[in-house]
């Protein structure tokens, strides 16, 4: 009981010896919670009458507090995993609450109940899946974390003002574990082997390896919105460097940046593979700074068919579109 009433994130559960499920910390619950407006009666969210598809039940809770929001009969929340869709409906109803509860894959499942006030999620997304769209009414609202390879932070608040299309802001906090599929397998989702050496190209950079990835979330959100699928590690074993950056992708691509223990005027770069990864991040970082350095909370997002486009304090300035 101290534990569920710390403020702070609990792991849940456990696969193959990682975290797989978790209950967020409460105060992270109730900020996303108010962005999704339900607290707020308007044309758009009229309390309790919206419609609200959860996505993502783990242990019930957040669930429990959408029903006490709006009601019971007005919550469904999907599940990836029977066995906690099974337990989270124990609790639920332990705790006086029956809300539909459905086993699907968060990305594609359509459950009777919609159209939706509100579609929550409670994993991060590195871009808004389109049966989610497709499900919203017209002036509804789609909050969901938000992550990249690079960096796992932020959440998205959307307003979907018609069918297929969205427009909002990232706001800086949160950060979740990313969203499950079924189809994903541990084995399959390794990065690239960094071990091939043909056709490495040495190079020197004067950008330092912990300036993108040494804990600024407002620079590593922008690279990893610029630079996608480039994730990275730090490696300190010195069995090559005092310090090396490694930078992966799925192609084969990779990087290395090395410090070397004595200057950190320049550090040397290796790189190869169909991108050069570590031009990539120069290049971005060199975007991030002449937009004055903005945090996450100036960039937004608009959502318009199948192409979206990330932007800095308006849609006038774009960053990024895929």
């Amino acid at each position: 009981m101290a534990a569920a009433y710390t403020d702070q994130p609990l792991v849940t559960r456990f696969t193959d010896g990682l975290p797989s499920s978790s209950a967020s910390m409460p105060s992270m619950v109730a900020r996303i919670l108010l962005l999704t407006g339900l607290g707020e009666p308007s044309p758009a969210h009229e309390h309790p009458g919206a419609r609200v598809l959860e996505l993502g039940a783990g242990t019930g809770y957040n669930a429990g507090l959408l029903c006490a929001l709006v009601g019971d009969r007005r919550v469904t929340t999907v599940e990836l995993d029977p066995v906690l869709a099974a337990e989270a409906q124990e609790n639920l109803k332990a705790a006086g609450y029956t809300p539909t509860v459905v086993v699907g894959d968060a990305a594609d499942s359509r459950p009777p109940g919609g159209p939706w006030d509100v579609v929550l999620a409670t994993f991060s997304v590195d871009h808004v899946p389109p049966a989610w769209l497709t499900q919203i009414r017209p002036g509804g609202r789609i909050v969901t974390p938000w992550t990249s390879a690079w960096c796992t932070y932020g959440t998205l608040a959307l307003t979907v003002p018609q069918h297929g299309h969205g427009e909002g802001r990232f706001h800086s906090f949160a950060s979740f574990m990313p969203m499950a599929r079924p189809e994903a397998r541990r084995d399959d989702a390794s990065p690239a082997s960094a071990t091939h050496e043909g056709g490495v190209v040495r190079s020197s950079t004067t950008l330092s390896p912990w300036t993108v990835a040494g804990g600024d979330l407002d620079a590593e959100f922008h690279v990893g919105l610029t630079v996608p699928g480039a994730s990275f590690a730090w490696d300190t074993s010195g069995e090559h460097a005092a310090t090396r950056l490694q930078v992966t992708d799925t192609t084969g691509s990779w990087a290395t940046v090395d410090y070397d223990g004595r200057t950190s005027a320049a550090f040397a770069v290796s790189q190869t593979g169909p991108r050069h990864l570590w031009d990539e991040i120069t290049t971005a970082h060199q975007q991030w700074e002449q937009l004055g350095r903005p945090s996450i909370d100036r960039y937004g997002l608009t959502l318009t068919g199948q192409d979206t486009t990330v932007w800095v304090d308006s849609p006038a300035t774009a960053v990024v579109a895929f």
